[in-house]
């Protein structure tokens, strides 16, 4: 399948495939927001984005609210901070460098541009899934040793909805969201996990056995939900 992507006034990235399966214009926008065009193969990508452009109203209705743009200083988690550099170079890419996350950019290419803020949006889920796997299990066997619990392996994921599960052989997996979240949420959901292994349901039992670890449970609950399994940097002068 050939791609390209295309800056369009007013709507922003356009992603426009050219798929062998297809006979006409197909337009979607994904839950992220990533507005999509397929065409048929032998169609030109510039009927593509003129396809898009005659449906901008209804793009624009129906594409999902946008994060404010990502930014210089921004921290990610627990150990990173996003920095920007520009280069010659003909695309945006990242690395991570230490307790940096370096995005890359060409000269003249804005860091609100779309392509730039994709960029970074990628690199800095890499950094929290680094931190999470270096730090999310250690903090999970310390907490079941604490307590006595049990449990199969434990894997790190980016999972959409939940902060984790735990299945009926005690295998848990820990959403790399985690690591913007404060400690003490962290814990909850740690042990809330733990827990499982013992009830996998919600019953009266589950939550008389997490009370007697964890007093508090009902009201960090209730903090847990205020908060979403999202990519949620930290602005600068909000930890200044």
């Amino acid at each position: 399948m050939a791609v390209k992507f295309f800056e369009i006034d007013d709507i922003g990235t356009v992603r426009i495939a050219k798929h062998s399966k297809s006979r006409s214009l197909r337009l979607s926008i994904t839950p992220k927001g990533e507005v999509r065009v397929t065409i048929p193969t032998w169609t030109p990508y510039v009927s593509g984005v003129e396809f898009a452009r005659s449906k901008a109203e209804w793009i624009l209705e129906h594409k999902p609210e946008q994060a404010s743009p990502l930014g210089e200083g921004y921290r990610i988690g627990k150990a990173h901070v996003l920095r920007f550099e520009s280069a010659a170079v003909d695309k945006p890419s990242a690395r991570l460098a230490g307790t940096e996350v370096r995005i890359i950019r060409p000269v003249g290419m804005a860091i609100s541009h779309s392509l730039v803020q994709q960029t970074a949006s990628h690199a800095a889920i890499r950094a929290l899934r680094s931190q999470a796997e270096a730090l999310l299990p250690k903090r999970l066997k310390a907490l079941a040793e604490q307590f006595g619990f049990e449990y199969g392996s434990v894997s790190v994921k980016q999972l959409k909805g939940r902060w984790g599960s735990c299945d009926n052989k005690q295998n848990i997996v820990l959403n790399l969201f985690l690591m913007q979240l404060p400690w003490q949420l962290i814990d909850y959901v740690l042990l809330h996990e733990l827990v499982h292994t013992k009830h996998l349901d919600h019953s009266a039992a589950f939550w008389a056995e997490f009370v007697r670890h964890e007093k508090h449970a009902k009201r960090l609950r209730k903090l847990v939900k205020a908060h979403q399994p999202v990519l949620v940097p930290i602005t600068p002068q909000s930890v200044a």
